[in-house]
């Protein structure tokens, strides 16, 4: 290690410490002065080495920024033999170093609460776009977590942590690196289960994709926003997959299709006789997923009285059964998802704003498809796989008109409508009435469309109500969309068009509205 730099490591020593001993918080032990003094002439020792392994890759250039002594150390007799470390203690020298010399494989980047993290990150990722930066943090409940992710680290190893868990890191980093993955936009489907998978193919994606494999590795709770139908539930279990909780359950409870009072059982359980009809103790869904992650599809839906009793759930860990005063603790993960606005549902006093920010851990939000069309072909190859094997089937092939179609159809439903109307390609066969049920102001000519005869305006016709007849087209037309990509679920419908559940009933009427003959579900 130059001179320079093992000064500046007893420059921080003398400053912070300040005595003739270093303690590190998770029990490495003391070392006098002199004994330190050793240590740090060994890691000068290794600064860097440029020696290479017999018949394997060179060794990766690793900086480290840790002003905690003992850990740093640690972390050289760790990695030491593995890679070729470079020892920082304060940002100045680090940020000299990164001017000054060739661009590292890695850099490790301790973060304290104690201390603003982001002007250092931030100043990193603008002068060294290229480099890789895993970050160490001393809490999950950093105040910038959310601004670090999104700043592009490629992972977070929480501490207390082992040689092991950040060598894992690093592995995983260089692996990636040296199969140099494909472009941005280029087509990825993680399967989840046997039933779903993760399936992506434009950048948006791809930095949400990114973003939620980093959140699950810090293990704090997830709220997921988006309209109905744009895949909140398979992020949920691309998380939990991407988690350490990967091994243990999953379960999902959507809140709002099970009655408010059966919820709370439903949830928490409830003992022998806590009511009419139990006649026997049944654990709740918190407790049967112990050491996994619970999913709460439409939480904006939980009743009040319930928001209380997650929210201590969520700050301790501990919950009581109907029937009974006893408490329970677990160890469960929440990810919460809603299609509804959070901040108008706590402006008009339906959700708990202390809920909200104990869930808000972190926020993911999944576009639309109408604001990701470039994926729509590749989705629709997807569902029409996915379906095809689901009712042994072959697949049928998408002409360019139908492409067409589905990617300039606005797609109120979002996946959900889009994998029901790729359903009823494959069963009907032939796409003219796909054509026609996603453009129903034009009539199939084998590519060509022209505005139907009932939708032209009858000549002499007065102003008003030809704006009449158009806005009452356009409604019928936009509330028959929604309704099928909900797959006639008119409290999803209503919720999808924020009007309430009468007001759509009542324009049901009004337009004589009602499923298609070939409505899949």
């Amino acid at each position: 290690m130059p001179s320079a730099a093992l000064a500046t490591v007893w420059i921080e020593y003398s400053l912070s410490l300040g005595a003739n001993q270093v303690q590190d918080h998770r029990g490495f032990g003391r070392q006098s002065k002199p004994q330190f003094e050793v240590l740090c002439m060994s890691a000068a020792l290794s600064y860097p080495v440029p020696a290479l392994k017999p018949n394997t890759r060179a060794r990766a250039q690793i900086l480290i920024l840790e002003p905690d002594l003992a850990v740093l150390d640690y972390l050289r007799s760790t990695l030491g033999s593995r890679y070729s470390l470079s020892l920082f203690s304060d940002e100045q020298t680090l940020l000299e170093r990164l001017d000054k010399a060739e661009q590292p494989d890695l850099l490790l980047l301790a973060l304290h609460t104690n201390r603003d993290p982001l002007p250092l990150l931030t100043h990193i990722r603008c002068t060294k776009p290229n480099l890789a930066v895993v970050v160490l943090s001393c809490s999950a409940e950093l105040r910038d977590l959310e601004m670090v992710i999104r700043l592009g680290v490629r992972a977070i190893v929480m501490k207390p942590f082992t040689g092991s868990d950040v060598e894992q890191a690093i592995e995983e980093h260089l692996a990636s690196a040296e199969k140099k993955i494909p472009v941005a936009d280029a087509l990825k489907e993680i399967p989840l289960n046997e039933t779903h998978s993760f399936v992506r193919s434009s950048k948006r994606m791809r930095e949400l994709e990114a973003q939620a494999a980093l959140v699950a590795r810090a293990d704090i709770p997830l709220l997921i926003l988006g309209e109905s139908g744009t895949g909140k539930e398979i992020l949920a279990l691309y998380t939990h997959k991407m988690s350490a909780r990967s091994q243990n359950i999953f379960l999902k409870v959507n809140c709002a299709a099970v009655p408010a009072d059966l919820l709370e059982s439903e949830l928490f359980g409830y003992e022998q006789g806590a009511f009419t009809g139990a006649v026997k103790t049944k654990p709740g869904k918190f407790e049967v997923c112990t050491g996994g992650t619970i999913f709460l599809d439409e939480i904006g839906e939980m009743p009040a009285i319930l928001q209380a009793k997650l929210l201590q759930v969520l700050q301790d860990g501990t919950f009581s059964r109907l029937g009974s005063r006893s408490p329970m603790k677990v160890d469960v993960r929440v990810i919460a998802a809603t299609n509804i606005n959070m901040k108008e549902a706590m402006a008009n006093k339906t959700f708990r704003e202390d809920l909200y920010y104990r869930l808000n851990g972190f926020t993911l939000s999944i576009p639309p498809l109408r604001e990701r069309r470039e994926e729509i072909p590749v989705l629709s190859e997807y569902f029409m796989r996915k379906g095809a094997k689901r009712y042994g089937r072959d697949p049928l092939p998408f002409s360019q008109n139908l492409l067409n179609a589905l990617s300039e159809h606005s797609w109120p439903g979002n996946l959900r409508e889009l994998e029901n109307v790729v359903n009823r390609y494959l069963v009907l066969g032939e796409e003219r009435s796909i054509v026609d049920e996603l453009s129903p102001s034009t009539v199939y000519q084998g590519g060509a469309a022209t505005p139907t005869a009932a939708q032209e305006t009858p000549s002499g016709a007065g102003l008003k109500a030809m704006v009449r007849n158009l806005k009452g087209d356009a409604e019928s037309t936009a509330i028959a969309q929604v309704l099928e990509g909900t797959g006639w679920n008119r409290k999803a419908a209503a919720n999808d068009l924020q009007i309430s559940y009468k007001a759509l009933l009542y324009k049901i009427k009004q337009y004589d509205l009602s499923p298609r003959n070939n409505h899949a579900s």
